[in-house]
């Protein structure tokens, strides 16, 4: 089997995939994205945007790269568990496709795993 199609792979690359439309959606829909930081009580937002992004560029980049992917990989598992706290308490919602937690805690959760499936 080719090593892009192990399932170790997959799901690394799936992990790091997925912050690149919130990297993205923090460029292009700036006030809304400070408009959930302020609701999650996170001052000043705007502050937390870049830190937020930064934080998703670096993991990206390092997931992508294959480099350190057990630390790399625990810490998106806790980055996106704190961000599954925050979607809920902003939310009030569970189910994701009505702006809940559910997708950010799977995504944690997958990451967890790809953390946990590295030797280290």
């Amino acid at each position: 089997m080719p090593a892009f199609l192990t399932p170790y792979f997959v799901l690394r690359f799936i992990c790091a995939f997925f912050f690149i439309p919130h990297i993205v959606g923090k460029f292009t829909a700036r006030e809304a994205s400070e408009g959930f930081f302020r609701a999650a009580g996170l001052k000043p937002p705007g502050t937390w945007v870049w830190l937020a992004m930064l934080s998703e560029i670096v993991l990206v980049v390092l997931l992508l790269a294959n480099f350190k992917i057990y630390i790399v990989a625990w810490l998106a598992c806790a980055y996106l568990g704190v961000a599954a706290i925050a979607v809920f308490k902003v939310s009030k919602r569970w189910l994701w496709h009505i702006g809940g937690g559910e997708f950010p805690l799977f995504w944690g959760i997958c990451c967890g795993v790809l953390a946990a499936m590295t030797p280290h």
